[in-house]
């Protein structure tokens, strides 16, 4: 795309969605380490969110994870959000936080478990529909540790049941988001453990299914973008979350260690239409030692950034070389937009959005740090329970 203010208005369009769960307090597996002004409700969650997209720009909506973000009242949740400028995104379940899901949840060889388990899969989609959200996301920590503890294929058979019956609870305009991860907590076998298991099980569901791309997700050296590129072209992509991978788990910010890899996603994301397909461009990130809004705000001007150096990649010009093979011709091409400063094009973008040209030193000036601080005194943090 070389038209500028085509790249502008693509920028300027763009939507990152904040998780819920990226404002409490989070750590290792050894340690969860608290900060001062954490939110302690889901509404508290939702005025640091509601920081980040007014300095961003970019950031209108926030994901939940149940029973993390459980209210009373989800309605009164979502006109919270309303009255912040913000929306309610995706929902994300949770199955792995319960002693009865030692051995699994929806692929449990007990009946009575994967019944408890569908049960709050369906509960989640009756939220969706008091606050609005368009996503459910599923993410199943089911699995094996050893050899012959349970049939593998009769576990998919279990999964595949219950997709099937929570695909049929979803309204018209709701869409199921399958997401994968390779290992852990399950070491000998995971029950989604890749892009494939993900794409066959939604193939199957109907076109309200889509695979969850988890940057972290992959084993080192993974072509990342060579999935996201055949999951665009299938029209099975429906989100990312965006992340790290440095720990065994994941969730360290997005682009701070390889952006290059970030440009790389975004640029198939760009190539395949993925900006304006309804594609869901979500954060799922711990922010274990760094203050959380500045960042979530840094996450996103990352995220920001490699798309827009996507967008500036000459399309002709890398067309041309690729078909008259120039393989160092065509690989300067992407070079050139990698290394292209897009700093002042982003700014520029914010001052006409209306907002402070540097993010990170408005919200830093704005003084919500230290006011936080001083009025969170008391009752518990939230945090993500571990």
């Amino acid at each position: 795309m070389s038209d500028l203010s085509a790249v502008k208005t693509a920028l300027k369009t763009q939507a990152v969605e904040t998780p819920s769960w990226a404002y409490g307090n989070s750590g290792t597996r050894f340690k969860v380490f608290a900060q001062p002004g954490v939110p302690r409700t889901p509404q508290e969650k939702l005025d640091d969110a509601a920081q980040v997209h007014a300095f961003t720009g970019v950031a209108p909506t926030v994901a939940l994870h149940i029973p993390w973000d459980k209210v009373d009242d989800y309605a009164a949740l979502a006109k919270h959000a309303e009255e912040r400028g913000l929306k309610l995104g995706a929902i994300n379940s949770n199955v792995f936080q319960d002693d009865d899901y030692k051995l699994g949840s929806v692929t449990n060889p007990d009946p009575e478990i994967r019944g408890k388990a569908l049960a709050h899969l369906l509960e989640c989609v009756d939220i969706m529909d008091a606050t609005g959200s368009r996503d459910l996301k599923l993410w199943f920590s089911d699995g094996t540790n050893y050899p012959g503890q349970d049939d593998i294929a009769a576990r998919q058979d279990r999964l595949a049941e219950a997709l099937q019956a929570v695909y049929e609870r979803l309204g018209d305009d709701q869409r199921l988001l399958l997401e994968y991860k390779f290992f852990e907590p399950a070491f000998y076998t995971t029950d989604v453990p890749d892009w494939g298991t993900a794409y066959a099980h939604c193939l199957k569901l109907g076109p309200k299914a889509h695979v969850c791309v988890d940057t972290g997700h992959h084993a080192p050296g993974t072509n990342i973008e060579f999935i996201v590129a055949l999951l665009l072209r299938e029209g099975k992509l429906g989100a990312f979350d965006f992340n790290s991978r440095f720990y065994a788990d994941d969730d360290l910010m997005v682009g701070a260690a390889d952006p290059f890899q970030l440009f790389r996603i975004m640029y198939e994301v760009v190539r395949g239409g993925g900006l304006d397909s309804g594609v869901a461009f979500m954060l799922d990130q711990c922010h274990n030692i760094e203050p959380k809004i500045p960042a979530i705000i840094r996450s996103v001007m990352n995220v920001q950034e490699a798309t827009a150096k996507a967008l500036l990649v000459d399309p002709d010009a890398l067309s041309a070389a690729q078909t008259s093979g120039d393989v160092l011709g065509a690989n300067a091409v992407l070079m050139d937009a990698y290394n292209t400063d897009v700093r002042p094009l982003l700014a520029e973008v914010r001052e006409e959005l209306g907002i402070d040209p540097d993010p990170m030193a408005a919200y830093k000036a704005s003084g919500w740090a230290e006011k936080i601080v001083a009025e969170r005194v008391g009752g518990t943090q939230a945090g993500w329970g571990a």
